[in-house]
């Protein structure tokens, strides 16, 4: 595993003015889980074979290409990387934590290996319900912004990729663990559909999913976020998402809407 420290780490808020203004508040934190596309280990329609390679998330149509996660959110005006580590875990292949610039709110999203896509869901299932994944965080993450805010702590968990469980089925059911009230996105084809029964026994709350075929690209998270930063109600994230996605998709607000929900 290593760290790779950005000068805008060194350089951010966090050890200036904005961490002094924040550090008697606990951060609300976002745990992003994406499951890297990939055309050999995937049931995807195959996307040109630089943007479905499971194993390089640089170039990640999910990830690392224009409208993926890193990249979205590195060139958005509202969000600064402060961190990243490649290889933290068994099969993530890197972790990028995001501060938001004007409110204490922290991205942790964590790029899943394209084969390992059941454990990607698995985990975001894991996290919605309260299960600690890992005994320990990285040393470098517990060095940086994210230091007394561990993606355990996640008021929002959100999965972002190919819809697995259209391909195969979790083990056993993941069950509610705490009793802290957690909310979720999922930004994946027909997620409602199949995603809706593992999720409620994790005892989640759903803010955002789909009905149908979509392109889980980045614009539409960032919009979701935007909305759920501000305290705003499902339905008003769902009209942000459903108008980001109609601009970027180049569809009518009014199909873009059908396309997500919030709500059981």
């Amino acid at each position: 595993m290593r760290a790779l420290w950005t000068v805008a780490f060194f350089a951010s808020a966090l050890c200036g003015a904005s961490a002094q203004a924040y550090a008697s508040e606990k951060p609300r934190v976002v745990h992003v889980f994406v499951a890297l596309a990939d055309n050999a280990h995937q049931g995807i329609i195959p996307v040109p074979a630089v943007l479905g390679n499971g194993d390089d998330p640089a170039r990640n149509l999910y990830w690392g290409a224009a409208f993926g996660v890193r990249t979205f959110f590195r060139k958005s005006a509202e969000w600064r990387e402060t961190l990243r580590i490649e290889k933290p875990y068994k099969g993530v292949l890197e972790r990028i934590v995001f501060q938001h610039r004007t409110s204490n709110v922290l991205i942790v999203a964590d790029a899943y290996q394209g084969r390992e896509i059941g454990q990607a869901i698995s985990d975001f299932f894991s996290a919605a319900a309260g299960i600690r994944l890992h005994q320990s965080e990285p040393a470098a993450c517990l060095a940086s912004s994210a230091a007394n805010c561990p993606p355990e702590d996640a008021e929002l968990v959100v999965y972002v990729g190919h819809d697995g469980l259209m391909d195969f089925s979790l083990a056993k059911p993941i069950s509610r663990a705490d009793t802290v009230q957690r909310k979720a996105m999922i930004l994946a084809c027909a997620s409602k559909q199949y995603f809706g029964a593992p999720l409620k026994s994790t005892g989640a709350q759903p803010v955002l999913w789909t009905t149908n075929l979509m392109a889980p690209e980045a614009y539409t998270l960032k919009a979701a976020l935007d909305g759920w930063i501000l305290n705003e109600s499902a339905e008003q994230i769902r009209h942000r998402a459903a108008a980001a996605y109609a601009q970027y998709q180049k569809i009518s607000v009014t199909a873009a809407v059908r396309l997500f929900s919030s709500s059981w």
